[in-house]
């Protein structure tokens, strides 16, 4: 009976670590893809807080400016870049946001939104967005919010530190980062919450 029951504890967390989503491209802070991660989050998969404690990034903010926090892409404003989210419960998909924060996640503009199908199943799954063209340069975090059509109502984050170069054009095309949304936060304790059954139409 002990050795079964080491089995399925063996079993269940081996599970665990395949659960929910976590993005894997561009590597996030503290993520085991992360070349600078000294201190790894082995729980990158799992949501956040649903008080809120760990919001934004899963807490690993903090870590933007130093050895850990180091930018691990050059993105060009105007070029077309893409992330990458992988895991074993994708949850019916939902929707995603992939936003930029220049004040270590104080706020959050959002430069792209995947209304529905997002992840659109297990496994790894690629997303591409255009970098705004006015985006200004320097080092910016980018995240990958997520909110689960079936399931526990919960947010998911990811973060990662990139550098964003000045693009080649002098034509600044499309919506302007003033005029973009902020990030859509919710069931993270501040008093807003998303429906299950049903892709979160962001506002």
């Amino acid at each position: 009976m002990q050795i079964v029951a080491s089995l399925a504890a063996v079993l269940g967390m081996a599970a665990l670590a395949q659960a929910h989503m976590e993005m894997t491209n561009p590597p996030p802070l503290r993520s085991k893809k992360n070349k600078f991660s000294t201190n790894v989050d082995y729980d990158m998969k799992s949501p956040l807080s649903s008080k809120g404690t760990n919001f934004p990034c899963r807490g690993s903010i903090g870590l933007v400016g130093t050895d850990q926090g180091k930018a691990v892409a050059d993105w060009a404003a105007g070029s077309k870049q893409s992330f990458t989210v992988e895991g074993g419960a994708f949850h019916s998909g939902g929707s995603c946001q992939a936003s930029l924060s220049y004040d270590k996640g104080k706020t959050w503009t959002v430069i792209h939104s995947y209304l529905g199908s997002c992840p659109s199943g297990n496994g790894a799954t690629s997303y591409d967005f255009t970098v705004p063209a006015d985006a200004a340069a320097g080092e910016a975090v980018f995240a990958w919010s997520w909110f689960n059509e079936v399931g526990n109502r919960e947010m998911y984050m990811n973060c990662a530190v990139v550098n964003i170069q000045g693009g080649k054009s002098k034509k600044r095309r499309g919506v302007a980062m003033s005029s973009r949304p902020n990030m859509f936060v919710a069931n993270v304790g501040n008093g807003c919450g998303t429906r299950e059954g049903k892709d979160v139409e962001f506002p």
